[in-house]
């Protein structure tokens, strides 16, 4: 890695787009390969889910401590550990042989990501500090996390189809690679930022833990009833990690993952329980529909990709629309309609059918569903950070991508177990059908509870006049 006096800003700039395309691209690419990783590895329908949840609450539960792991010990150095944990995992999890071995490589995967993520945007924030080279770099930032997110679907889908699923996986080891060779030509070694207290290892341990057992109570009612003295024990030994974790919060002498009176402030508290069912509520769309088209409608992995495109689309469109409404509508009213919009698109993806097609049960509510939630994803982080001091605005901000993560795993556990159920063991395209619709509806439920929240917690506020400054400022995404 060079010296600060020797960073090369392209290189960085290149080093950063790399990153950002890999981490955005790998919370899509596995989506469409589920049925053959299935098939492949001996995943019960329930497990299957943890190829999710692993990476998910990993990545979640850790960010905030990445950010923190990069103040203190140097951006440079937390982002080449998580890159090389990122690489060799996504190898690791290529050449799996069973579902625990993938499962633990999906899950060191977000704990690469949860280091590699946050670093390597605070190293763009400190090379492009300001001018027109820092909206040209982040500009570079936003394109590559839509790419990603745009074309994961579609490159997973290729690859399941032509290739393997094992390279949903193998995809990103070349990606890592490249970008490790860019940043040791051209990142800055830097000095550590923050010389407060060590990060909170035990608090994010805790956190962690707590939502995964929480988790694993939720995924395992398929074999223990809600009533059992197992699932309860589970439950119960959730909660007590998660009250500890509060615990810890409040009385560490290291510098704590997040300070407890930011839930104080309206704003940060509506934005973040808004974003965690968003996040529930649209990573179980992704899940279903993938299912639906392949398992009900028969479509194979390719095509199944290409037919997720509609949805991205959407989703960029909806991000550039909110823009130019940015300048005469409040953020709350923006996240209201998007919300509205985007329960919309679910509530018709629970009409789907086994006699269905792609035109008439998934192309309109995947534009409708995708348009309203780009529509609410720029000015959620406005909200999320409105009131907050600037020293705590980064942790604010990750604080938001953590509950993004957090609800997909939540959602998905607790959606899936209830599609699961009603599907019944007998399990025919009518049957899956049933299940998914069901898993569906209950998404676009959440959708419906997370638009009353921001009309009653967040407060109605008028849009901010607008200045060179902020205009520069609003082009930049939220720190992880």
């Amino acid at each position: 890695m060079t010296h600060s006096s020797d960073a090369r800003p392209g290189l960085t700039l290149a080093t950063v787009a790399v990153v950002q395309f890999m981490v955005s691209l790998d919370l899509s690419v596995v989506n469409v390969g589920l049925p053959q990783i299935a098939a492949g590895l001996g995943f019960s329908a329930v497990g299957l889910t943890w190829v999710i949840h692993a990476y998910a609450l990993a990545f979640g539960g850790l960010l905030l401590l990445g950010g923190k792991a990069a103040d203190r010990y140097g951006r440079g150095r937390v982002l080449l550990f998580g890159l090389g944990l990122f690489g060799l995992a996504s190898l690791a999890g290529g050449l799996a042989q069973g579902p625990g071995q993938l499962v633990a490589a999906r899950a060191a995967q977000g704990v690469g990501a949860a280091a590699l993520a946050p670093a390597a945007l605070a190293l763009l924030t400190a090379t492009f500090p300001s001018g027109r080279a820092r909206v040209r770099a982040f500009g570079v930032w936003s394109a590559m996390n839509a790419a990603g997110g745009a074309f994961g679907v579609l490159v997973g889908g290729l690859l399941t189809e032509y290739a393997s699923w094992r390279w949903v996986m193998f995809v990103n080891v070349p990606m890592a690679a490249c970008a490790l060779a860019l940043a040791r030509r051209g990142v800055a070694a830097g000095r550590p930022t923050a010389r407060g207290g060590r990060p909170d290892v035990l608090g994010a341990l805790l956190a962690t833990a707590g939502m995964t057992l929480l988790v694993f109570g939720f995924v395992r009612t398929d074999r223990y009833a809600w009533s059992s003295p197992v699932t309860l024990t589970t439950l119960a030994v959730a909660v007590a990690i998660l009250a500890a974790f509060l615990h810890v919060e409040r009385t560490t002498a290291r510098e704590p993952l997040i300070r407890l009176g930011l839930f104080a402030h309206r704003s940060v508290a509506g934005a973040n329980a808004f974003n965690l069912l968003v996040g529930a509520a649209m990573a179980s769309a992704f899940y279903f529909v993938s299912l639906y088209l392949q398992r009900v409608l028969g479509t194979g992995p390719a095509l199944t990709g290409v037919m997720f495109l509609p949805f991205s689309l959407a989703v960029i469109a909806g991000s550039v629309l909110a823009v130019k409404l940015g300048y005469r509508l409040a953020p709350r009213t923006l996240v209201v309609i998007g919300g509205l919009l985007t329960g919309t698109g679910l509530a018709g993806f629970g009409l789907i059918s086994p006699n269905g097609s792609f035109t008439t049960d998934v192309l309109g509510p995947s534009i409708v569903a995708g348009g309203g939630f780009g529509l609410c994803l720029a000015p959620v982080v406005s909200l999320a950070t409105a009131g907050v001091a600037p020293r705590e605005t980064g942790t604010a901000s990750g604080l938001l991508n953590s509950s993004r993560q957090i609800g997909a795993s939540l959602g998905l556990a607790v959606l899936g177990t209830a599609a699961h159920q009603h599907t019944g063991r007998v399990t025919t395209p009518g049957t899956l059908n049933d299940g998914y619709a069901l898993g569906l509806t209950l998404g676009a439920a959440l959708l419906l509870v997370a638009v009353l929240i921001a009309l009653t917690v967040l407060r109605p506020a008028a849009s901010p006049p607008r200045t060179a400054q902020t205009e520069d400022r609003d082009l930049l995404p939220a720190r992880d």
